[in-house]
């Protein structure tokens, strides 16, 4: 005969969650086995989280597509650059698609809970973005950031409901991030551990199925070279198993500034490589190997000058018009570069590169002269260089 006996027994807390149900203890009269049986199920929780999945899938299908531009190049090189303007997210940077898919990521996984603050370590742009989504479904945000991230920036932190912790040693704001969220009892989101397994790489409109849905018009729809910076690497990573996955014969090149071990780290086949110091150019680069940077998805790799990455992005308003911030030129610049070799060795196809984030964001850092000469930074080398190759087809730098 089996009876069925219930405790009033907690079940052990495993950390921020729903208040724990009693266990419920099934006996069997003749042999003594028992059966855990724990229901920690939460209706009022779950409603919750189903209201904040639908708000956040809802901005995908409103502003998921971004404009695919083209960079004017002579027609007769038989060369296409083009654009990739992630600027026009609603949070106006290409990390809109990283928050997002971070949220998702956090949410589904039992991580984000109602009314208990996300933090998150980042340079800025990640955060805006953030911030965004946390005000969307109703809990709080906190970004812990350098304290030499642009002005702008934490303006706009502020400005969708989010607050800046800034640290002097950039180097401090992971273990800061963590130690706030395990005080809080919130959420410490790790961009740069989780953002290449939150983003779902074979589809669902990432940023690579979107770029070659935009190409299937153009003469060269398959490029050549995609070009993508690494601040996390999941954008890197996201379009390079999207390449091999579709089994389309693109390239991908991942540029790094200075100030970052991204490039030596790959180089040298070193996940422990580190660097001292902060990149100057905000968003991209790392003191450390980020865990969603894919050094074996990478198939080739610059190390820019970041004189000649704000050289690039200057051209970028005289040739279209458009401001970008600096991670922009830091691609613009290789891709200019990839241009001229295809060019040189008489080749013909397209080259896919990314406008990051606005110009309008570091008007007091790379459109300010004060500020090139207060970093040391040379940029008229690199402007002649972009200028002479856009007129004849021959680079020199």
């Amino acid at each position: 005969m089996i009876g069925r006996v219930s405790t009033t027994e907690p079940a052990p807390s495993s950390g921020p969650g729903p208040a724990q149900p009693p266990i419920s203890h099934p006996r069997s009269q003749e042999s003594g086995a028992v059966t855990l049986d724990v229901d920690r199920s939460d209706p009022e929780y779950r409603a919750w989280l189903k209201d904040a999945v639908r708000k956040v899938q809802a901005d995908s299908n409103r502003s998921a597509d971004t404009h695919l531009l083209s960079f004017p190049l002579p027609v007769s090189w038989g060369i296409d650059l083009y654009l990739k303007d992630e600027s026009t997210h609603p949070t106006g940077s290409l990390k809109h698609r990283l928050a997002r898919s971070l949220f998702l990521y956090g949410l589904c996984n039992g991580w984000i809970r109602p009314g208990r603050p996300v933090f998150e370590a980042s340079s800025g742009s990640t955060a805006v973005s953030e911030a965004y989504f946390a005000k969307l479904i109703g809990v709080p945000f906190i970004a812990v950031m350098p304290r030499t991230t642009s002005r702008e920036k934490t303006r706009l932190i502020e400005f969708h409901g989010g607050r800046c912790h800034l640290v002097d040693d950039p180097r401090s704001v992971y273990e800061v991030s963590a130690a706030l969220a395990a005080d809080s009892g919130g959420h410490y989101m790790d961009q740069f551990t989780y953002a290449e397994r939150a983003t779902d790489w074979r589809g669902n409109n990432n940023i690579a199925e979107s770029v070659y849905e935009q190409m299937k018009l153009e003469r060269f729809p398959e490029p050549a070279w995609i070009v993508a910076t690494a601040g996390t690497g999941g954008t890197s990573a996201t379009i390079a198993r999207y390449v091999r996955y579709m089994q389309y014969d693109t390239r991908v090149c991942v540029p790094d500034p200075e100030n970052s071990c991204f490039f030596d780290g790959w180089l040298r086949g070193d996940d422990e490589a580190s660097i001292e110091g902060s990149s100057r150019i905000e968003g991209i680069g790392r003191p450390r190997m980020e865990p969603s940077f894919l050094p074996s998805a990478i198939d080739r790799m610059m190390k820019v000058p970041d004189a000649a990455a704000v050289a690039a992005v200057r051209a970028l308003e005289r040739a279209t018009g458009l401001r970008a911030g600096g991670s922009t030129g830091t691609g613009l610049w290789s891709a200019l570069k990839i241009v001229s070799e295809m060019a040189g060795q008489g080749r013909t196809g397209s080259v896919v590169t990314m406008i990051c984030d606005p110009g309008d964001r570091y008007l007091d850092k790379y459109y300010s002269d004060d500020w090139l000469a207060a970093q040391g930074l040379d940029i008229e080398p690199h402007a002649r260089t972009i200028e002479t190759f856009l007129a004849t087809g021959d680079w020199t730098g």
